[in-house]
């Protein structure tokens, strides 16, 4: 398994999984913000979270691919000069 290709994958479905929960993150600010006091910082802050949640989300999924290609590279290694 190769390293870098098994991390760009888990970064890009890492990505996808933080877009998904920035929307709903974002949307659902705005919903609770527009029942209670209105629209302010707050609200801004929320839709920031479609930008950052998946840089978060894209860099664990790539960290967490690289390291599950390193421990299968290891586990195989060793399974292979039994």
């Amino acid at each position: 398994m190769k390293i870098r290709p098994t991390a760009t994958r888990f970064a890009r479905w890492g990505a996808y999984v933080g877009l998904i929960c920035g929307v709903l993150y974002s949307f659902g600010g705005v919903v609770v913000d527009l029942l209670t006091i209105g629209l302010n910082w707050g609200t801004l802050m929320a839709f920031g979270a479609l930008l950052g949640m998946p840089l978060v989300f894209g860099a664990f999924g790539f960290f967490l691919g690289a390291l599950i290609a390193l421990i299968t590279n290891s586990v195989g290694a060793v399974l292979d000069r039994l």
